[in-house]
Formats: structure tokens, C-alpha cells, sequence
């Protein structure tokens, strides 16, 4: 492998600088269109499911919420597709026009006792183009994002896709919040649950503009390669670090919706804090979190993404279930704050490594399936399941077997952490350093 590496002069860092904003624009709003779902459930669902107590409505709209997330795994495989046939820069274009139609149709789709059961049919169906979208832009963003980065600083600007998707889920909740100082609660459960969603369909409109000025990081003999974006040459001689991207996407993917986007609705179902309360408390520790990312990121250009991911695995096994105890127990929001972000800088970790971490283990002409496909499928079967796995759990009265449950994964993770090269030595982007 050729190790050597231009150095960029004034004018192309400029350029990956701009790529890296433009091309994190359109992952931040794409997050958000996915995010605000979660985060306005505690208020729509009784629109699309009138029947039975909280708890029940929660789980029916945290079930369309997983269901999303089994479109992803088909996502990961078309976007991945053509991003590694056709250009990662179509990929990315085709992805938010998707999500921002799906927002769109959510914003002015009518309640449960306007049409009956088609409400949360329509729902479903919005929700899986959604998935679909979201499946595809993960892997194709952090492809893009991880060869337009300069090398020696790829854990740097790489974090910033984590810092657009948790800027995302922090826009959402703020969205939220802003809301409930403006409406009451009734006026939210009527009407103003639609107004973030229409929100996310207009910010979309504006990604998708940025985007359209993106250069093209894929070479065109990447692309015409016979395996580009195919699953077979995937699977034949890559199959080990699809393997392993697999096993460390499954424990991220669980640990990090368990402090994000449950954590809500933990705050209010567990440790019993007002919604407004939760809303506000979650906003200042999702702000806190994604200023984190830059800085877990650049750490990791100096230790090694090996060593972070081994960090983060270890000490997430052993200080999940005593934050996840703690934080049922407390009333005190500071302390609520203080818990969950200790919880989520140890995910730190990883999350600000999670794309660079990913493209590292594979050539370029199957980089974006094989990033996009393996995280899917491994987000898809443990992230979007967390929070219905939690309420299952609490409605069972067995509350505590989903700390275990995710102490569990995360052995999984640094088993996982543990098979996984040292890019610094092995990693397919040494050597890689120009943008078409």
C-alpha cells in the first residue's frame, strides 16, 4: 500500500473544510427529521394511538420508531450502492430529498380520529421512507466525510458527523423546548407537535442546496472496479471487519440511544422529573455532549482509534448499570445532568470515532456499502429496538435487566475492539488524499 501523502496546500484545506461544513449541514438536518420524532412521541401519541395508559401509547409509537430503523439495513445497502458506483456526492443528495419529504407528509398527515387506523398506517409508511434515508446517509456521509479529512487529523474533522448528528437531536429537543414555553400542553398534543416536522422538511430544502456544491471524493476507478458497492466482493474478502464493524455498531448503536433519545422519556416514566424538566435537562447535556466530540476526536489522532474504542468499551461495561441505577433514583436535575453526561463522555469515546473508525476497514470501492451496510444492520437490530426494549422491560416490572442488557452488548463491543487493526499501520486510508 502506498503510505505517501500530499500535503494539502492553503486553498485544498479550504476546500475539505467547506466540504466537511456542507456535507455535515445535510447529516445535521437529516438527524433532526429522524430525531424530532422521538422526542415529540410523549405528545402525538395519543393522537395516532387513543387507546390504553401512557406507557402503552409510548411503546406503539417507540414500535413504528424501531420500525424505521428496519428500513436501514436496506439503505445501507442502495445508498452504499451507489454511493461506491456511482459517487458518494448522489448518494447524499438522493438521501435528504427523501427525509425531507417524509417530514413534510408527517407535518400535515391527520390524527387517528380523523381517518382511523390509515393515521398510523400513513405514520408507518413515513417513517420507513425515513429509515430508508437515514440508512443511507450514515455510511455515505461518513465515507465522504473520512477522505475529504486531512490525514493525521481524520479523528478531528471526522467527529464532526457526531457533532452534526447530536447537533440534530439537540436542535430537535430545543425545537421542543422553545414549544413548550409557548403552548400548553393541550395546544402540543393538538397541533403543535406539527411544527418541528414542518420545520425539518424546510431545513432539508436548504441541505440539499449545499450539497449540490460538493465535490466528488470517489475516483472513477474506484467505481468502475467490478466489486464497487457489491455485497458479493463485500462478504468474500472483507467479511472479517464487516464482521467486527458489526459487533462494535451493535453495542454504540444500543448504548448511545439509551442516553440520548430514551433518556427523555427515562427522566419522566423512571425518575419521575416533569417533562418540561426532562426536555430542558436533556438539551443542556446534548449540547455539552456534542462539544465533547472534537475533542474525544483529535485524542483519538494522538492515542489511536483502537485505544479509544477499547477505552470506551471497557468502562462502559463497568459503569452502566450504577449511572442507569443512579439516575432512576435521583429527583435532582443538576444531578440527572451530571450522570448523564459522565455516561455520555465515556460514549465519547466512540462516537466521535464512529465513521472514521468504520471507513478505515475497507477499500474505497466498497467503503461506503461496507460502512453503511454493517452499521445499518447492527443500529437497526439494537439502537432503534432500545427504547422499546427499555419500556418493555419497565412494563414487565423488570426495569433493571435492561442495564444488564446493555452491559452485555458492550462486551460485545470490546471483544469486537479487540479484533479490530490499528489503523495507523493497517488502516485503508493511509495513503488516500485527494478530492476529485
Amino acid at each position: 500500500m502506498n503510505t505517501a501523502v500530499s500535503v494539502p496546500d492553503a486553498a485544498d484545506t479550504r476546500r475539505r473544510i467547506f466540504a466537511i461544513v456542507a456535507s455535515a449541514s445535510g447529516n445535521l438536518v437529516e438527524w433532526y427529521d429522524f430525531y424530532v420524532y422521538s422526542f415529540l412521541a410523549l405528545y402525538f401519541a395519543s393522537e395516532f394511538f387513543p387507546e390504553g395508559d401512557t406507557t402503552t401509547q409510548l411503546l406503539n409509537a417507540a414500535a413504528i420508531f424501531a420500525a424505521g430503523f428496519l428500513m436501514r439495513p436496506i439503505g445501507g445497502w442502495l445508498f452504499g450502492r451507489i454511493a461506491d458506483r456511482v459517487g458518494r456526492k448522489r448518494s447524499m443528495l438522493i438521501s435528504v430529498t427523501m427525509m425531507c419529504a417524509g417530514s413534510l407528509v408527517i407535518a400535515i398527515l391527520p390524527t387517528y380520529q380523523t381517518i382511523g387506523i390509515f393515521a398510523p398506517l400513513l405514520l408507518l409508511l413515513m417513517r420507513l421512507i425515513q429509515g430508508l434515508s437515514v440508512g443511507g446517509e450514515y455510511g455515505t456521509t461518513a465515507t465522504y466525510m473520512s477522505e475529504v479529512a486531512l490525514a493525521g487529523r481524520r479523528g478531528f474533522f471526522g467527529s464532526f458527523q457526531y457533532v452534526t448528528l447530536i447537533g440534530g437531536q439537540l436542535l430537535a429537543v430545543l425545537v421542543l423546548v422553545v414549544l413548550q414555553q409557548f403552548l400548553d400542553e393541550a395546544q402540543l398534543r393538538a397541533w403543535g407537535w406539527r411544527i418541528p416536522f414542518a420545520i425539518g422538511g424546510v431545513a432539508a430544502v436548504i441541505a440539499l442546496y449545499l450539497r449540490s456544491s460538493l465535490h466528488e471524493t470517489s475516483t472513477a476507478e474506484a467505481r468502475g472496479r467490478e466489486e464497487a458497492g457489491s455485497l458479493a466482493g463485500l462478504w468474500r474478502h472483507h467479511r472479517r471487519a464487516f464482521l467486527i464493524v458489526l459487533g462494535y455498531t451493535a453495542g454504540g448503536s444500543l448504548i448511545f440511544y439509551t442516553f440520548t433519545t430514551y433518556m427523555q422519556k427515562y427522566l419522566v416514566n423512571t425518575a419521575g422529573f416533569g417533562k418540561e424538566v426532562a426536555s430542558l435537562t436533556m438539551t443542556v447535556v446534548l449540547l455539552v455532549y456534542m462539544l465533547m466530540q472534537p475533542i474525544f476526536g483529535a485524542l483519538s489522532d494522538r492515542i489511536g482509534r483502537r485505544n479509544s474504542m477499547l477505552i470506551w468499551s471497557s468502562l462502559s461495561i463497568l459503569t452502566t448499570v450504577p449511572l442507569l441505577s443512579a439516575i432512576g433514583r435521583t429527583s435532582n436535575a443538576v444531578n440527572a445532568f451530571l450522570l448523564v453526561t459522565a455516561a455520555l463522555a465515556i460514549v465519547s469515546f466512540y462516537t466521535s470515532v464512529s465513521g472514521i473508525v468504520k471507513a478505515e476497514m475497507f477499500p474505497a470501492e466498497v467503503r461506503a456499502l461496507g460502512v453503511g451496510f454493517a452499521y445499518a444492520i447492527g443500529n437497526a437490530v439494537f439502537g432503534g429496538t432500545a427504547e422499546y426494549a427499555a419500556l418493555w422491560f419497565k412494563s414487565v416490572g423488570e426495569e433493571s435487566w435492561f442495564f444488564w442488557y446493555v452491559t452485555a452488548m458492550m462486551g460485545v463491543a470490546f471483544i469486537s475492539a479487540l479484533l479490530m487493526p490499528d489503523a495507523r499501520r493497517h488502516g485503508y486510508l493511509q495513503g488516500e488524499g485527494t478530492v476529485d
